[in-house]
């Protein structure tokens, strides 16, 4: 099966449950499946956290979800929030989280 990674970049709530629908059933398929939260999708986080989204929850505890880039939580002024969750705050492209690992590892993208 494929390796995908959903690089969302919208911070419009059903489109990144959109995100999570698919990378939840992709993964039960027996796909690689990896979830970036980037750009305004960053506020996002703490919404989900929030309110216990079963989708999320179901994502996070799967490992699915590679990380949030840490320059949008700081910029968007979610930082803190975003840390307490214990998802890996990505950095590796001048700050931002960046595609290229994943790309480079046969990863098809999708950002919404």
């Amino acid at each position: 099966m494929d390796k995908v990674l959903f690089y969302g970049m919208t911070g419009e709530k059903m489109g990144f449950l959109h995100i999570l629908l698919n990378a939840l059933d992709l993964s039960a398929a027996g796909a690689e499946v990896k979830i970036i939260f980037e750009g305004a999708s960053v506020k996002l986080v703490p919404v989900f956290e929030e309110e216990n989204n079963p989708l999320y929850k179901k994502a996070k505890d799967a490992g699915l979800i590679a990380g949030i880039c840490l320059a949008c939580s700081k910029g968007m002024g979610v930082l803190e929030q975003n840390e307490k969750t214990g998802l890996p705050m990505l950095s590796d492209m001048s700050g931002h989280a960046g595609m290229k690992e994943y790309i480079s590892s046969g990863y098809k993208v999708i950002s919404i």
